[in-house]
């Protein structure tokens, strides 16, 4: 396993929208509403939201898996980028990706959250544990 890069996204960025999550079946209402701000934020609509969506559905399943309630999940832009940061409450769990595991155990949310934003970290405040991702928008 290899720890994700520490580093706060980007410091000017405006928060759009933000959903506060207690269960796994709020990530449906999260897709639909998430879908519904980039299309009020951007004009290139489909493939940002299917990268986005994923990488949203992802980031917060593991927060609800793994961390301490409440999910935050924050869209924000800054410039050209969209940034979506999720934070749960858990300091003591670092965010690791685990390139060993092969495809279909389950574990490879932070690998796709790479693989479809142009920037990944993470960071703590004194109360919580936010893992965030860019995308040109």
């Amino acid at each position: 396993m290899s720890a994700l890069r520490s580093s706060a996204p980007h410091p000017a960025a405006a928060e759009l929208r933000c959903w506060k999550l207690g269960t796994f079946g709020e990530l449906r209402s999260l897709r639909a509403a998430l879908r519904e701000a980039i299309q009020t934020h951007t004009d290139e609509v489909d493939d940002l939201f299917d990268r986005m969506a994923v990488v949203a559905t992802e980031l917060a399943t593991n927060a609800l898996r793994h961390g301490l309630p409440p999910t935050e999940v924050r869209l924000l832009r800054e410039d050209d980028h969209l940034i979506l940061d999720v934070a749960d409450h858990d300091l003591g769990t670092l965010p690791e990706l685990d390139r060993g595991r092969p495809l279909g155990a389950g574990g490879l949310g932070l690998q796709l959250t790479k693989t479809f934003a142009i920037d990944v970290g993470w960071y703590r405040t004194g109360s919580t544990k936010h893992v965030w991702a860019s995308f040109p928008g």
